[in-house]
């Protein structure tokens, strides 16, 4: 069991070390001057995007999920990140062009950037990491499918979240005042 958590987080570290800071750096930015933020993701892809958001509501940033009925239009200054680790889903795809046809900014979360949704979104975050658009190849993950992206994302979602609490100033008792108490 330990040889195989030892494997594992040996590759999420890889993927750490393949990341590009100037893209983390500039997603940092995109996501600090956003009036309102919506997000997305299927799938596996779309629970760590669900914990992201909530961390980006921790932070006092006005966020919220795709789907959700309390999700506001989006239009000029907003931001719409989505998750499409693979390179395409259809419904990241329409989001995409529906978001851009507002005046809203895209940045896409991918371990594709080649990927159709990658190449529609104003920006691109690389996670190079294993999904299941490159699952079958010789070789692979220890994780399954596209567990080592997902595992990625949720260690730069939280790496994403601790730098903007710095460049906003936020404390650790301001976002604990944010979190709900309806648990």
């Amino acid at each position: 069991m330990r040889m195989l958590c030892r494997s594992a987080l040996e590759e999420l570290s890889q993927v750490v070390e393949k990341l590009e800071e100037s893209s983390f750096e500039e997603a940092v930015e995109t996501i600090r001057s956003a009036q309102k933020i919506a997000l997305y993701g299927v799938g596996r892809e779309g629970l760590q995007i669900k914990g992201f958001a909530m961390r980006l509501f921790h932070l006092g940033l006005r966020v919220s999920m795709v789907g959700d009925m309390t999700t506001p239009p989006l239009g000029s200054g907003d931001l719409l990140i989505v998750s499409a680790g693979p390179g395409y889903f259809s419904t990241v795809a329409a989001l995409i062009e529906t978001a851009k046809q507002a005046g809203a900014k895209t940045l896409c979360i991918t371990a594709q950037p080649d990927g159709a949704c990658a190449v529609a979104a104003d920006q691109v975050l690389v996670i190079p990491a294993q999904t299941m658009a490159d699952d079958m190849a010789s070789k692979t993950s220890t994780l399954p499918m596209g567990s080592l992206y997902e595992g990625a994302q949720y260690v730069v979602f939280e790496c994403l979240i601790l730098k903007l609490k710095q460049v906003l100033a936020v404390s650790a008792d301001d976002m604990r005042h944010n979190h709900t108490n309806l648990e």
